[in-house]
This record gives structure tokens, sequence and C-alpha cells, in this order.
């Protein structure tokens, strides 16, 4: 086979066919793994809704409420039982995303940690910390919103790790005041900054005041410039 000559121009054709090749294969690569990879996710989630909520019968399909996916499940007699909520949160490293349920009380079933951009080691502390070693399950809707102690909450945060702890319990926050609104409840947490919600019957009041004298003046003094002739 004649051996091309090395110009500008061949270099581009070959240049684009290894491109035209590489994209077919990738686009190729991605059609017969994009099925497989959302079925996995599918399995995952289903696996995470049973694992977070009471005994139920059915499940709704996702439903978006306050931007978060939720899933109402129920019993054979068709009574809810409680609300599935998964929730992203802003981690230390990347988004950490968590399956959360909540009873017909608003009481904490259950979590299940879906995904996270942490550390290997802190993903793995991540998954059980707050079944074990600062417990979150069972905790009723009155002890909302979550903290870690360092915030003046309950709950002990992984060691060398209170930002990723700060940021789950704040998941689990947003969590519980989408579960609000998804029951037609006013939101007695503002999930993102973690405090409660303020009376809107509640007044600022200012004692100190500033007084100004409209007769003081500012006296500047001139300045001449004297230029030699």
């Amino acid at each position: 086979m004649k051996k091309l000559e090395s110009s500008f121009a061949n270099m581009v054709i070959v240049l684009t066919v290894i491109t035209v090749v590489a994209a077919a294969c990738l686009g190729a690569m991605n059609n017969l793994t994009a099925e497989p990879i959302a079925a996995s996710k599918k399995a995952k989630q289903e696996e995470a809704i049973k694992a977070v909520l009471p005994e139920f019968t059915t499940v709704d399909e996702e439903a978006i409420v306050n931007e978060q996916k939720i899933f109402r499940a129920y019993n054979t007699n068709g009574e809810l039982v409680g609300i599935a909520i998964e929730t992203k949160e802003l981690g230390f490293g990347g988004d950490i995303t968590t399956m959360v349920g909540f009873d017909t009380n608003g009481t904490i079933v259950d979590y299940s940690l879906l995904a996270h951009a942490e550390t290997p080691g802190l993903g793995s502390k991540l998954v059980d910390w707050f079944k074990v070693k600062s417990d979150i399950r069972g905790v009723s809707s009155d002890k909302m919103p979550l903290r870690v102690s360092k915030d003046g909450g309950e709950y002990d945060a992984i060691t060398a790790a209170t930002i990723s702890s700060r940021a789950f319990l704040n998941s689990i926050n947003k969590a519980y005041e989408t579960y609000q609104i998804a029951r037609g409840e006013t939101p007695t947490v503002d999930a993102w900054s973690g405090a409660t919600s303020v009376n809107p019957t509640d007044t600022i009041a200012t004692t100190d005041t500033i007084t100004v004298n409209t007769c003081d003046s500012i006296t500047t003094p001139i300045d001449t410039l004297k230029v030699e002739m």
C-alpha cells in the first residue's frame, strides 16, 4: 500500500476519520450500556424504598414535590403508610444522594445512602454512622431539624468530616420539609439553613438610634497652589 504523503491536508483527513470512528464506537457503547445502567439504578431505588419504609403493598410512581423525588406507599387497604423521599445535598466532595423514609406521623423510619462523591473511607462510614454512632432512626418531627453537635445539635459528626456530616443531616432536614409539603402541611423547618421557621407575627425592635444634627458642618481647608513664573 502506498504510504500517504506527509502533508497538512492528509493529517486533517486521518484525524477526522479517527474522530468519526471513535465517536461511533462511543455512541454504540452508550446505547448498549444505557439500558442496563438505568435498570440497575431503578432496582437500587426500589430496594432503598423498601428498606426505609414500614411494610407496604403498593407504591405510587415517582412524583416531584419541592424539587425532590417522592414515593407514597400504601397497605392492602389503600391507606398511606409512609413516604420515601430521595434528596441530594452538596457534601465535601460532591452530591450526597439519600433515600429517607417517614411514617404518617413524620417519624424517620430509616435512610439509605444511594450515592456520594466523598472519599472512600468516609463514604463507607456515612452509610451507617447515623444508624450506629448517632442513630437518627425513630426521631420524631418535634426533634427537627437535625444538627451536628458543633452546630448546637444532638448528633456527633463523623471524625474529621464535619462538612460531610452536616450535609447529610441537612439532606434529612430537606427531606422532612418535602414530606410536610407532600402532606399539605406548612413546613416548620428551613432545610437549607437548618433553622426553624420564623413566626410572621414576630417583630424586630430596634432601640438604638443615630441622631444627625443638620446644623453640623464639615469645614474643609482650602489649599492653594503657588506657581512661580
